[in-house]
Order: C-alpha cells, then structure tokens, then sequence
C-alpha cells in the first residue's frame, strides 16, 4: 500500500448553482435557514438535518462531530446527546458550539454560533419515547458514551441482556441523556460561485437586531 496520497493541488469543481444576494434573502436568519433546509429536503438529499457540531473543552481544545438536528424554531437549534460525551462535557465547561451544515448537491453551506443551553426534561422526555425502542435502549447502555470498551461483542451482550431485560416493559429516559439547544448569536450563509467568488452573507445579533454583512469571500 503506498504511504502517500495523490496530487490533490489540481482536484476542484467550480461552484454554478446559484446566487445569494442581499436583496434575496429574509431579513431574519431563522427564515432564511428554513427556506434552505425545506429545499434541502425538497431536493432529497442525504440526510440534510445532520450537521457538524463543534465544541471546545476548558482549555480551549477543539472538538467536532456529526450530530443530527431534532428542532429548529425561532429559539434555537436541538440536538441530542448523553450528558457525559465528551460534547455534554465541553458545554458544561464553555457552553459555546457552533453547527454547519453543508449541501454539496446544491453548493450552499450554512454556518450558526450561539451560547447552548440544556433543553427541560418534558421536553426531553417527550422525545426520548419518540425515538425508535432499539434506540431507547441503546441509550441507555452506552455509557459514558465516548468511554472505552473492550470489544463489539461486549456492546452487543449489554445491548441483548437490556432488551431481555425490559421485555415488553417502558423504557424510562436516563438520567444523563438529553437535549441541547444552540441559541444562534451569529450566522453565516455560503453559496458557491464561479472563480471562488463565492457569495457570503453573515448575520450578527447587535443590541437585539439582525445586522446583515456580506463577507470577502
């Protein structure tokens, strides 16, 4: 096996599918990502409510994974986790995260910061029992999610006897899992252009109002 990589300096696509001008879109960010996220879906794409999370720990070490998104309303952005992953450990310690998502069919990404905040434990709950059994309780046996485990066969024999366990039985929300919510302070929507003159336009919250920028791409 060879133990380089090809020459990467010659691989790029140039971006046509669209524009994004200040005079197309809603003057306020959440509307503007609502009408990108239904055309996202609208088009089919694979799995456009995942998006990349990224956290830091308290002293500044930088974490990034794949979440799924599970809310978006005017006040923020949900997500779900076990409290005790490394993401549930970062927030407590800087409760700061930002999310992006990235359509590569239609050449747009979307970039949102905010403070993030536990969301209740109604609201939580209510969710858990949403979630499909087998994932009730896959919650439940992997713990401390992020921990080491000696092997797949040890997860699977945990996962087997809890089913076993439970039988027909409810399977009650842990304590340690539950939701977060990003409350957005700052947006950015990037549309890819021709000559990488891309088109960005960022969104800042100033003294409770939406200040629209477009940024040198």
């Amino acid at each position: 096996m060879s133990d380089t990589i090809q020459d990467l300096s010659e691989l790029r696509l140039s971006y046509q599918k669209g524009e994004l001008l200040e005079s197309q879109v809603d003057s306020i960010p959440h509307e503007q990502f609502l009408l990108w996220f239904n055309q996202a879906l609208e088009a089919k794409l694979h799995e456009p409510y995942a998006m990349y999370l990224a956290t830091a720990d308290a002293q500044g070490r930088p974490h990034v994974r794949t979440v799924l998104l599970r809310g978006a309303t005017d006040a923020g952005y949900d997500f779900y986790t076990n409290y005790d992953s490394q993401k549930g450990l970062d927030l407590a310690a800087n409760p700061c995260a930002e999310l992006l998502f990235y359509w590569p069919e239609l050449e747009r990404q979307v970039r949102i910061f905010g403070r993030v905040e536990k969301i209740s434990q109604e609201e939580s709950t209510d969710y858990y029992h949403k979630r499909p059994r087998d994932s009730q309780i896959a919650a439940h046996i992997s713990t401390p999610q992020s921990g080491v485990i000696a092997s797949r066969e040890l997860l699977e024999q945990r996962f087997s006897l809890l089913q076993t366990e439970l039988g027909q039985a409810e399977a009650n929300k842990p304590e340690f899992w539950g939701g977060y919510r990003v409350v957005a302070e700052y947006f950015e929507f990037w549309q890819g252009r021709p000559n990488r003159l891309h088109d960005r336009l960022s969104y800042q919250l100033v003294d409770g109002h939406w200040q629209l920028q477009r940024l040198m791409p």
